[in-house]
């Protein structure tokens, strides 16, 4: 029995064993196996670098506004009794916008002016009595004040009769009017805005580390997407003498002439300022950067070997880049690269250093310097 007992648990250490060794030998081959995987090459698409000759220049957005702009309102209460413009229109300095009813101060007037005028003649009486001896002269000094007193009420209602009468403070085109035939407007009551865009400003920021190549008198050119094939010219005409501080930009003011009345108050616009010579630059899509805090770098494509196996296989290196300034769907990369280097143009995001890839230009990434969406 016991010798029985002996076979048997002879004979499951032995199968134990034999399992063993066999799932050992399995993990020992998938180990194998696993250190020389080799992930399937990354598809990306590529281009050929080269230089261009890039104008020196900023590209900022800004914002048209008008020389002079106010919003005409009424300066002393009362109703419309004539309106003289209509919406829209040019009008000159000076020119009669709105009437208030002025009746009431009319009456006024008329009462004050009999006073003027006898209290005129009052004091010419009493200047020739005085000179005869025959009055005192506080009698006089009273006809005198007297006169003077009637003629500053009459200067008061004629003031106010023509502060009821609301002219253009300068030539330019109205808006929309806000008030009616007969409608009751207070004091300081919008009746229309008027603005002067002819010429016109156009204010933009810039970085404060640019603020030096920006300065008075330099020339810029103008786009606007709601304007297509306009192009406008204009000098830089002032500098703000603060940076913001919360965008570490300096607010610049340009002036552009605008005699067809296209630019607009409020006109989002891009803006090409000059800031020195043409430059050397290779220019990429800008998907073929990637961006990082430590530094904006490229992968270039090239013929590389696999340190353990030493056979050649098509991957790519990192390489760190210095860019500046973009145009369009391009970035300007100012060193780091060669011309004729094959660098990745899409699908950046899923390389490392020393990845296999697969080059496939059936579909290239956008390279325009002027892109014209189709949302625009």
């Amino acid at each position: 029995m016991a010798k029985r007992m002996l076979l048997m648990l002879a004979v499951v250490v032995a199968v134990i064993a034999g399992l063993g060794f066999f799932k050992f030998r399995q993990i020992q081959a998938a180990v194998a196996q696993g250190a020389s995987f080799q992930p399937p090459p990354t598809a990306v698409t590529t281009i050929v670098t080269h230089r261009e000759t890039w104008p020196s220049t900023l590209n900022v957005i800004g914002t048209a506004e008008a020389i002079q702009g106010v919003t005409v309102s009424a300066d002393l209460p009362g109703t419309v009794d004539k309106i003289n413009f209509e919406s829209g229109k040019a009008v000159r300095a000076g020119e009669v916008l709105v009437n208030l009813d002025t009746r009431q101060e009319r009456a006024q007037l008329a009462a004050a002016e009999a006073d003027r005028d006898l209290a005129r003649i009052n004091y010419n009486r009493q200047q020739q009595l005085v000179k005869e001896g025959v009055v005192a002269r506080n009698e006089y000094d009273n006809a005198l004040a007297q006169q003077k007193s009637t003629e500053a009420k009459v200067g008061e209602i004629k003031a106010m009769i023509e502060r009821k009468t609301i002219r253009a403070p300068f030539s330019g085109i109205l808006g929309i009017r806000q008030a009616n035939l007969g409608q009751y407007l207070a004091a300081g009551q919008a009746i229309v805005s008027l603005q002067s865009i002819n010429p016109i400003y156009v204010n933009f920021g810039v970085p404060q580390q640019e603020a030096a190549r920006v300065g008075v008198g330099r020339s810029l050119r103008l786009t606007s997407d709601n304007l297509p094939g306009a192009v406008f010219t204009g000098r830089v005409t002032a500098v703000d003498s603060v940076i913001n501080e919360a965008t570490r930009n300096i607010q610049v003011q340009a002036t552009l002439s605008n005699s067809g009345g296209k630019l607009r108050p409020g006109m989002f616009v891009q803006v090409d300022v000059g800031v020195g010579a043409n430059r050397q630059v290779i220019a990429l899509p800008a998907s073929a950067i990637n961006y990082a805090p430590y530094g904006d770098s490229v992968y270039v494509v090239g013929d590389l070997a696999d340190p353990k196996t030493g056979k050649h296989y098509r991957g790519v290196r990192q390489q760190f880049v210095k860019v500046e300034g973009s145009r369009g769907d391009q970035v300007a990369v100012v060193s780091g690269l060669n011309p004729g280097d094959e660098v990745v143009s899409s699908g950046v995001f899923k390389l490392r250093n020393g990845a296999a890839v697969q080059v496939n230009n059936s579909v290239q990434p956008s390279n325009n310097p002027k892109p014209k969406p189709e949302d625009t």
